[in-house]
């Protein structure tokens, strides 16, 4: 299975902020917030990972992140023009999917919970179809919301209704197989101009081949998309690394943990950094176990 992290768009929402700097390249407290989809996908397993950007910052992420190979996986890069919905990331990466299975992962997300890795391979295991993943919220009427039959299969999926028809929000988190790109190219533009990923999901419904997952109280699930939620979420890490003592959202410990570099490559990581608390934290991590 391949992974798509879409960091694009415009960021209007968290002007000034911004104007000059991709939103996906703000700190969420002690690490850049593209950091956390990306290592949602590698523990699940997916190492070939493609990032949309905006053509203005590619470079800036390819400065960050590399290609991929200090940690173990292969980066690759492709540019969104225009913010043209979260579909069109099927059409610009086409040829990377090459008709292999596929985890779509927005670049403002921040998914927790030890179960998450598993729950992503699981889905992407299914032969056919699409899985997305829902969650509780205290306000679904912002949001996609999946409305359920009595029986627990998904019956619709309703974006920002007036009155939701359940508490589950879709999130920013999906898996696809191999037909997803050919769908996407079939959509039409909303009235708002963008190809909607809710209509791509619809398709797989009326197929009858669309799961729902529900992440429970185990998991915590942060979409970081105005300054509030910024700080929300910079509080949750803090908070949850300041008590358990490891960090959240680190490529290079997720890459050790995995299997996919050793400790020899995860001590040459940590001395890059080593002036800072997180590339101390990086060194002290086999004597942790």
């Amino acid at each position: 299975m391949k992974g798509i992290v879409l960091a694009g768009g415009t960021g209007s929402r968290m002007h000034p902020m911004t104007r000059v700097v991709s939103k996906q390249l703000l700190p969420v407290y002690d690490k850049p917030l593209v950091y956390y989809p990306l290592t949602t996908l590698m523990l699940a397993g997916i190492r070939d990972i493609l990032v949309i950007t905006t053509p203005r910052e590619q470079a800036l992420f390819r400065e960050l992140l590399g290609d991929g190979g200090d940690w173990g996986i292969r980066i690759e890069y492709a540019a969104q023009p225009k913010p043209e919905g979260i579909a069109q990331s099927f059409l610009i990466g086409r040829d990377f999917v090459a008709g292999d299975h596929v985890t779509l992962i927005l670049g403002d997300n921040l998914f927790y919970g030890d179960a998450i890795g598993g729950m992503l391979k699981r889905a992407g295991e299914v032969a056919t179809g699409a899985t997305v993943f829902a969650y509780a919220v205290s306000d679904p009427e912002r949001y996609g919301v999946v409305a359920f039959e009595p029986d627990g299969r998904p019956k619709a999926i309703v974006e920002k209704p007036k009155v939701a028809p359940s508490v589950f929000a879709v999130t920013g988190l999906y898996v696809y197989d191999g037909e997803v790109c050919d769908i996407a190219a079939i959509l039409k533009p909303s009235a708002r101009g963008e190809l909607e990923i809710t209509d791509l999901n619809n398709v797989y419904l009326a197929r009858g081949t669309l799961r729902v997952e529900k992440l429970g109280r185990g998991f915590a699930w942060l979409d970081t998309g105005t300054p509030e939620s910024l700080v929300q979420a910079a509080d949750f890490v803090a908070t949850i690394e300041s008590r358990q003592g490891f960090k959240i959202g680190a490529p290079e410990e997720v890459a050790w943990r995995m299997g996919y570099i050793d400790t020899a490559q995860l001590g040459r990581l940590a001395e890059r950094m080593k002036n800072s608390s997180y590339g101390r934290y990086l060194a002290r991590l086999p004597t942790m176990e």
